[in-house]
């Protein structure tokens, strides 16, 4: 019999956080107050002092991040094939051409010569995808940004404490998006965060997360554009702070964990593995998911069969992402099969294996064990 069921993926809320919701609730203050205003002023300084503004997710921070770079019809965004579907949603729902380009295959970042090479006069911003492995060459993109004269939106949910140079992701760039969903480095159950440029960028945010609402020097109120209701409870402000403040603790045991799923894989190269910290202190390793990419050539079971077999050994997984332009919404704008390989294989190929930070040692031997075994039975003779 399998012993407790792995969750791929989760939160760890300890008994401190739930007595602090608890006063919360007793509170009175249920919707944006205090723990909201906190929230951000530990965001801010966390991100080397740049304004941050939280919301209700991060699917509304990148939403809200177009609008603020006044991104709508007639303009195009460039972004990575391999992403999760808020990408490419956001962008057609502000009015705007999603453009795609391929990713690497084995650290997932954007091809920036395909970005350079799809630049076009409608080009308004790049969106890159961050993934917890090796980030993409930051000092490149951001030339290639002042090159072309447009912006960049970060889509950094999975990446909250990654580095690039010893700065932290966040703390520098343009515009940064963070995602606090329970599956992330910390929680706030729903939510997310935008960090920009300067205090007018925040006050926009102000306005385009409430409904567009400003105020007048008499206190009434006024609408000169459309604005959403994107403004985050202080409930899940309140377990953001508390999250926040065990983000350290968070990170070293993921990086405990990915080093012994390195140390096991290590015996075993079919896999495709993420690329390997060069260094105790190496940027960009904040480690949300460890995902694989699977020898399915040389197997006689398909990726459903093979997480169907880790499933029925109470382990279970993920299979992060879908290649965007093959979804429906992406086929509407002309992609088809072929035309982003290394995209294409990660979704045809990944399986995303349990990482958390209630995890322990002794739960990823158990996963590696039963993924060794499972690819072992089912390799071709």
């Amino acid at each position: 019999m399998p012993g407790r069921y792995l969750k791929f993926a989760g939160p760890c809320i300890d008994e401190a956080t739930i007595d602090a919701v608890r006063d919360v609730l007793r509170s009175g203050q249920l919707t944006s107050g205090p723990w909201v205003r906190e929230f951000e002023q530990r965001l801010s300084a966390f991100c080397g002092g740049r304004p941050a503004r939280v919301l209700t997710s991060a699917t509304a921070a990148i939403e809200v991040a177009l609008q603020l770079c006044g991104i709508g019809p007639g303009d195009e965004v460039i972004t990575s094939a391999q992403s999760f579907f808020t990408v490419l949603n956001m962008i057609v729902k502000v009015g705007a051409t999603p453009v795609f380009v391929d990713c690497d295959l084995v650290t997932r970042n954007i091809e920036l010569a395909q970005v350079e090479a799809a630049m076009t006069a409608r080009t308004k911003a790049i969106m890159p995808t961050h993934y917890p492995g090796s980030l993409v060459d930051m000092d490149a993109l951001f030339a290639l940004a002042r090159r072309h004269g447009v912006r960049v939106v970060e889509d950094a949910a999975l990446v909250l404490g990654s580095r690039w140079n010893g700065m932290t992701v966040g703390s520098f760039g343009d515009i940064v998006t963070f995602s606090f969903h329970p599956n992330k480095n910390i929680t706030s159950i729903e939510g997310g965060a935008l960090i920009v440029n300067e205090a007018k960028e925040a006050e926009r945010i102000d306005a385009l997360r409430f409904h567009g609402i400003e105020y007048l020097p008499d206190r009434t109120r006024d609408v000169a554009f459309p604005g959403g209701k994107f403004n985050l409870p202080d409930v899940n402000a309140r377990i953001g702070v508390a999250q926040l403040e065990r983000l350290p603790e968070f990170l070293s045991r993921r990086r405990e964990l990915v080093d012994r799923y390195f140390a096991r894989f290590v015996s075993d190269p079919r896999c495709i593995l993420p690329p390997r910290p060069r260094s105790l202190l190496d940027d960009g390793f904040s480690w949300n998911m460890f995902y694989v990419l699977l020898p399915l050539e040389r197997m006689t079971l398909s990726r459903k069969a093979f997480r169907d077999a880790l499933d029925a050994r109470g382990i279970g997984t993920g299979m992060s992402y879908e290649a965007l332009h093959l979804t429906t919404l992406g086929r509407s704008f002309g992609y088809r099969p072929g035309t982003f390989p290394n995209a294409e294989r990660i979704a045809r190929e990944t399986v995303t294996l349990p990482l958390r930070a209630d995890m322990s040692v002794v739960d990823v031997d158990r996963v590696w064990d039963a993924t060794s075994a499972i690819i072992m039975e089912a390799r071709r003779s």
